[in-house]
């Protein structure tokens, strides 16, 4: 099964562009298609190897971090060709 994946991680700290910085190579690294913007960033793939790199991540993220929040929206579908109205 497909799924969208929107991420946003808040580090619960000062110096907080770093950790964000390092997940999100963590990410890219990945064999997973990931797109980001301002906001958020977005993975998409299949369902039963996304979740497991995503709990590794996370888990890896979070050992850096003295407090931080990981937000997901997980959509069934892959929507990374998705185009918005003009």
């Amino acid at each position: 099964m497909q799924v969208s994946i929107e991420i946003t991680l808040a580090p619960l700290h000062d110096d907080y562009e770093a950790s964000i910085k390092s997940f999100i190579r963590l990410l890219r690294a990945s064999e997973f298609q990931v797109i980001e913007n301002a906001l958020s960033t977005q993975i998409f793939g299949e369902f039963s190897s996304l979740m497991p790199f995503l709990e590794s991540a996370i888990s890896e993220c979070f050992s850096s971090l003295e407090a931080g929040m990981i937000h997901l929206k997980i959509v069934k579908s892959n929507r990374s060709n998705y185009v918005p109205f003009d």
